[in-house]
């Protein structure tokens, strides 16, 4: 019987759950994490059957239950602090946080936005880096802070841009890369090399990180 204690995780979703699948995957193979919940603030989406279909407990927290953003996420820390996670993972947790609720996991709560930011913060990334006429594209993985999609970058996937590229073809190649790069990640974390100080500043294997670890177009993530 296998007596080793990972690290508890609770992942945050909103629908689909295609980064929520990578975690799991990646999970029941060489990912030394537990998930110990799948919470959504919707019902009935797909993602809550993918933790069910690994047996991985799950919660809906309706958001349309509640009067305003301040109630349900402090709703939400008392769910999510249930589970004792020592991190929170957002996969495609379409919310905007109170500031009260990313104080309380500062340090502990990441985010991956399908952009190369700080370029393209919030939606329709696809479309906004076509319309730049952006050559490279990609994903991002960064601690969550108060300011949207503005926290410290760990690490960045990039995808070369074509130019037969529409929004939807773009799309489907970052969130391949999405899987690959979340899961890594959340491993860094796992494995205590990964962990943001008192300053504020990403720190990997006792390494104050100046800029996102970046994966070339080529580069095989790992």
């Amino acid at each position: 019987m296998n007596s080793i204690q990972h690290p508890k995780v609770v992942v945050l979703i909103s629908g689909n759950g295609s980064n929520l699948q990578a975690i799991i995957d990646a999970s029941q193979h060489d990912l030394p994490i537990e998930i110990a919940a799948v919470i959504s603030n919707r019902p009935d989406v797909h993602g809550l059957q993918r933790a069910s279909s690994a047996d991985i407990e799950t919660a809906v927290l309706d958001h349309q239950a509640f009067a305003d953003r301040t109630s349900y996420d402090q709703a939400l820390i008392e769910l999510i602090d249930r589970y004792q996670p020592e991190l929170v993972v957002l996969a495609g947790f379409m919310r905007i946080l109170t500031t009260p609720f990313v104080r309380h996991y500062a340090g502990r709560l990441l985010n991956v936005h399908p952009s190369l930011l700080p370029k393209y913060t919030g939606l329709h990334t696809h479309k906004r880096a076509l319309e730049a006429g952006e050559q490279l594209h990609g994903v991002s993985v960064h601690f969550v802070t108060e300011e949207l999609d503005g926290g410290p970058l760990i690490a960045q996937a990039q995808v070369s841009v074509l130019p037969e590229d529409d929004p939807q073809s773009l799309a489907v190649r970052v969130l391949e890369k999405e899987h690959q790069l979340y899961p890594l990640v959340v491993g860094w974390y796992a494995q205590k090399r990964l962990h943001l100080n008192q300053s504020g500043e990403v720190i990997l294997d006792n390494e104050k990180l100046l800029q996102p670890v970046v994966f070339a177009p080529q580069d095989p993530i790992r």
